[in-house]
């Protein structure tokens, strides 16, 4: 008799508070009672299922870890951490909108904003009402933001009714782009003192003349997300927009370090739904008159997956342990990310191949977690880009430069 059947594997649940197993368990919840019953369909329809969102938000994921004063949980990040997982168990379009609304707009207008608005917008995207994102990659700078070309010019005395930044530029594979009501926009601005740019932030609402949010469709992978192109020509931003605190490269790059954090506990779901799908099918597909889950190539396979993902967890808890503490380095998130994706689209890849033809049927989440999950690995730094982040922590020589 299986005495392992689950991916607790080493106890990870003694590891963690009352509260953030009950957070862990209430999104647990939710996720198979109301989103897995609609996800299949909008994936294969190519839509996000917009009805969740205050269903989302009444669970205090959006910006779960920011203060309560702005509306939001004030939960640890291990709680985050582990919300996370739950909903990309349910699809990375799911925890992909949940992370950017919380670790790539409202952390920034935390971090680097004014309390006018913080005051103006957390509120609002913590509930739900208002939607945000993020606009940093460009269509020819990915891996290397600080060689965007969008770019922001003076208007006006600065203090001065009526001044403000006019921004050029475009922006592409930005999740929740077309239904957002404000964009982290990023850009580079000619610093007076020195005649040098300077990356800065932005807050560009909807409606802003000269902007634009086209939704990029024909994709094979996160059909269940909206992902969008931004399109800045001439657009006017108020000074009050611009994001004071944000200065350097330095600061939207803090901010993708926050998304990475979820990233590394996410994919750990997505890794647990392929190997739950594998582990039964094992045991109910007869081949040569035995449960498939009784041969030894099977069984190996699936000792595999469950070494993985337990590794995965324990990382996981650590780094959610370490950034509770105010201790965790980006290099250890990178680290964390670059694992745990990779493992996960292995794991992915396996569980489709022990299904067999099967597992490209929408009857198993398979090859939709498969699919998002070459996605995963690659936004929010590629597998190559973390490694180079490592290589560098190691050696103290960084390669991009």
């Amino acid at each position: 008799m299986a005495r392992y059947g689950g991916v607790d594997f080493y106890q990870t649940d003694s590891l963690f508070s009352e509260e953030e197993r009950q957070i862990r368990d209430h999104v647990r919840d939710w996720v198979e009672e109301r989103y897995l019953p609609i996800v299949e369909r909008a994936y294969e329809e190519g839509y996000f299922p917009a009805d969740v969102i205050p269903e989302v938000a009444g669970m205090g994921l959006l910006g779960a870890t920011l203060p309560e004063k702005y509306g939001c949980a004030g939960v640890s990040n291990t709680a985050y951490g582990l919300a996370m997982q739950e909903l990309e168990r349910g699809d990375s379009g799911l925890r992909s909108f949940v992370s950017v609304q919380g670790a790539l707009v409202m952390y920034p207008i935390f971090t680097y904003g004014s309390e006018e608005q913080r005051v103006k917008w957390l509120p609002r995207l913590a509930s739900g009402e208002a939607i945000g994102c993020f606009g940093l990659t460009e269509p020819d700078h990915g891996s290397d933001p600080g060689s965007m070309i969008t770019r922001a010019v003076r208007k006006g005395t600065p203090g001065a009714a009526g001044s403000g930044y006019i921004l050029n530029g475009a922006k592409m594979w930005i999740t929740n782009g077309t239904v957002a009501d404000v964009a982290v926009v990023w850009a580079q601005l000619r610093d007076e003192a020195t005649g040098r740019d300077q990356v800065h932030g932005f807050l560009v609402e909807k409606g802003m003349k000269g902007y634009s949010a086209p939704e990029q469709k024909h994709k094979h992978s996160l059909r269940a997300s909206v992902t969008s192109e931004l399109i800045l020509q001439d657009v006017f931003v108020p000074e009050e927009n611009r994001l004071p605190e944000a200065r350097g490269l330095k600061a939207p790059l803090s901010c993708l370090t926050q998304a990475r954090y979820g990233i590394a506990w996410g994919v750990v779901g997505a890794a647990q739904a392929c190997f739950h799908a594998a582990k039964q099918y094992a045991g109910v597909r007869v081949m040569f008159g035995r449960p498939i889950g009784a041969f030894q190539m099977v069984q190996e396979r699936l000792a595999i997956m469950l070494t993985e993902i337990t590794k995965a967890q324990l990382l996981c808890v650590q780094l959610g342990r370490l950034k509770d503490a105010g201790q965790a380095t980006p290099e250890q998130v990178s680290l964390a990310k670059r694992n745990n994706c990779e493992i996960a689209l292995d794991i992915a890849r396996e569980a489709r191949d022990i299904l067999g033809a099967n597992g490209i049927t929408s009857e198993y989440p398979v090859m939709r977690h498969m699919c998002n999950l070459e996605s995963v690995k690659t936004y929010e730094g590629t597998h190559n880009i973390h490694t180079l982040v490592l290589g560098e922590a190691i050696t103290g020589i960084s390669a991009f430069r």
